[in-house]
Parts: C-alpha cells; structure tokens; sequence
C-alpha cells in the first residue's frame, strides 16, 4: 500500500509519532511507499511563518531524513478539483485528497471531515 500523509500526520511522526495510533504508525512503517506533499509543506510554511509550527531544520530537510517521498504538484492533480464535490472547503485538504485520487494512494489523516472524499482512508 502506498500512503499520502495529512500535513498534521507528518508533523505528528517528525514529533516522534506520540499521537498516532500504533496501527497507523505500523501502516506507515511497512507500506510500500508514504509520501508527503509539496501542498503539505506549502502550508506548514505558512503555519510556521504565524509561528503556530516550528521545525528545527526545513521541512525538506525533515522529509528527506524521514525517508519518506516528496509528491510534487502536478496539473493532473490540480484538474482533479473540477471532480471533487464542495462538502470541504480546506483548499490543502482538497488538493491532498486530488493527489491522492490521481496517484492512487490512500491518504492517512485524522481528519474525519475527509471521510465522504472518496478515496481510501487509514485513521490517525
């Protein structure tokens, strides 16, 4: 199984993944590939430029030694949206779950308002 992680996913397993569950974190050890998105890095950039996120060092430098995967944005994913229904307004959710619609990932989040997106979850 391949995983796109949530924003707040990544940010919990850099912290030392406390809050995720034990089956999420076995999930995201043993799949086949986990990624995290530019879009995620797009917004804890922001985040941290509010000074509600902090990280010691960039966030592709934590994403590298994470071994995780960078997702790049893409136009496919981006033309996505004319397909996903307003029912989230989020526009980084939104393109997370476009990407994850597009790669065929399943999408690993906390966020139960995701729920009726319409690709496969994994519950943090």
């Amino acid at each position: 199984m391949r995983l796109l992680l949530d924003t707040h996913v990544y940010v919990w397993w850099h912290a030392g993944g406390a809050r995720l569950g034990r089956a999420t974190r076995q999930a995201i050890t043993g799949a086949d590939g986990a990624y995290v998105s530019i879009v995620s890095a797009w917004e804890a950039t922001i985040k941290a430029s509010l000074e509600r996120l902090r990280f010691p060092e960039s966030f592709e430098t934590s994403i590298d030694e994470s071994g995780f995967r960078q997702l790049p944005l893409a136009i496919r994913h981006v033309e996505r949206l004319l397909e996903l229904p307003q029912h989230h307004r989020d526009p980084f959710d939104r393109m997370l779950i476009c990407q994850a619609m597009a790669e065929g990932l399943t999408l690993v989040t906390g966020d139960r308002r995701l729920a009726p997106c319409g690709v496969p979850i994994i519950w943090a």
